[in-house]
């Protein structure tokens, strides 16, 4: 499988080097890297314990992707005889999913393009929408409204909360999508954008907006947790993030009043500790 996966590999970077690459030749390495994508063979991001973020991305599956964008045609895609109409390249159908799959995906107009890869057990609720090139680990909850962005890596038994925002991060091809890893809450009306890492059991509250340029106060520690040049913005791992405000203190800011919103972690997860109860009691 290596073997093939080189191949692959190599015929996606020299077509996407050739800006005359044949287009039928662009479609055929495509749909066998969404096959390998779809299957689980290849990320966007895995991990890297020799990188400074954990995280490697591969560039070359990115690049392929773009491929089938450039490649496609545009078709109809409509449902119920053209009642329903969709029009989107013929590159990226939606995800032929089969009960043996078992992943659990409730009727009510949920959409996940093939080429997205969900593990056993995940549960898709009404409306929400998986793109391409994500990845989805085994018991993950995507609840309604929710977002998983192009290319976005998602551990297992993640719990992504009504309308929460998981941004991808397609393009620029070098730049680290965003990762969620296993065991983490995503509270509601959430938005982690721009190939923020969330590490393991972190519970991101309702509300609560990160990016990859955002500086997060860490109340428990002391200290101020900011994106390393170079680097994606990192959660640690079991912290506990709530939306905040800091007082601006210079300028009209000051003398009107101004603050801005800021993520603040006000506790660490443990076994002894209920979350729910330390949110509370830190809101209040």
């Amino acid at each position: 499988m290596s073997e093939i996966l080189d191949t692959l590999r190599e015929r996606v970077l020299a077509l996407s080097a050739d800006p005359g690459a044949d287009r039928d030749e662009m479609r055929v390495a495509f749909a066998r890297l969404r096959d390998a994508l779809s299957r689980g063979l290849v990320r966007a991001a895995e991990p890297d314990a020799a990188s400074a973020s954990g995280w490697r991305v591969n560039t070359w599956v990115k690049q392929g992707i773009l491929l089938g964008f450039r490649a496609g045609a545009l078709a109809d895609m409509s449902m119920d005889h053209g009642r329903v109409p969709f029009f989107d390249k013929d590159t990226l159908p939606l995800k032929p999913l089969r009960l043996e799959h078992n992943v659990r995906v409730v009727p009510g107009g949920s959409s996940v393009r093939d080429g997205a890869f969900l593990g056993e057990g995940v549960i898709c609720m009404p409306p929400m929408y998986v793109n391409i090139g994500a990845y989805v680990g085994a018991g993950t909850l995507i609840d309604s409204h929710a977002l998983v962005g192009s290319c976005a890596q998602v551990g297992a038994r993640v719990h992504i909360s009504a309308a929460a925002q998981i941004g991808g991060v397609i393009e620029p091809v070098g730049a680290l999508p965003v990762v969620i890893e296993d065991d983490v809450l995503v509270g509601g009306n959430t938005g982690i954008y721009e190939g923020a890492i969330i590490r393991t059991r972190a519970v991101i509250a309702a509300g609560t907006v990160l990016t990859g340029s955002t500086p997060v106060y860490d109340l428990v520690h002391e200290r101020i947790i900011a994106p390393v040049a170079g680097e994606p913005l990192v959660v640690p791992e079991g912290a506990v993030v709530v939306p905040g405000a800091r007082a601006v203190s210079v300028g009209a800011g000051r003398e009107w009043g101004v603050s801005l919103a800021t993520p603040v972690i006000v506790k660490y997860r443990d076994a002894k500790t209920d979350t729910r109860t330390g949110l509370e009691r830190w809101i209040r």
